[in-house]
């Protein structure tokens, strides 16, 4: 190897190892640093068997930061989507959920005495319905999910008086005003 193919391969190792510092001062991503910090110490020369001991990850995904730099450079670091759990609930059956919630009450779906729905109660719903149990929390983000939200029910009195509703609330204001 000449002296010009030596200048270019050093001149190359320190524009990654550059890169690489600077990706690790920008990112506010801990697991992107932990990333581009296994690569810092890959082009420093270390070992995939010697970086896991610094970096606290498995060999597999010391071996996988590596080799996806190798192939993609920084690129290759970049973290996909997350897939997440699989769902228990088709569309379609979120989407009967949704419209049961939406336009009727537990009363007129099974659940005597009930006029308000609840997690608890569309657990029960979906269990019986789709045979598919969920834990409350798990409930509660496929109601999230669905954009529902829980709010308290409001009354409305059928046979109050506006008359006197009014009366009260100007009674009510000067009672709080003080003297």
């Amino acid at each position: 190897m000449n002296n010009t193919e030596e200048t270019l391969i050093i001149d190359h190792y320190n524009l990654q190892m550059q890169e690489i510092k600077e990706a690790m001062k920008k990112t506010k991503d801990k697991r992107m640093y932990s990333r581009y910090h296994v690569i810092y110490l890959h082009l420093k020369g270390y070992k995939n068997t010697e970086i896991i001991k610094y970096v606290d990850l498995c060999k597999h995904t010391v071996d996988n930061y590596v080799n996806a730099y190798k192939a993609n450079g920084m690129a290759g670091l970049a973290m996909g989507k997350s897939t997440g759990a699989k769902r228990h609930l088709t569309c379609e059956q979120e989407q009967k959920l949704f419209e049961v919630v939406t336009t009727q009450t537990p009363d007129q779906v099974g659940f005597p005495h009930r006029m308000n729905w609840d997690s608890n109660i569309a657990r029960q719903w979906v269990k019986d319905n789709f045979g598919v149990e969920y834990s409350a929390r798990g409930m509660l983000y496929v109601l999230h999910r669905l954009n529902l939200s829980f709010t308290k029910p409001t009354y409305t009195l059928a046979k109050a008086d506006p008359i006197k509703q009014e009366q009260f609330k100007q009674d009510f204001e000067l009672l709080k005003k003080p003297n």
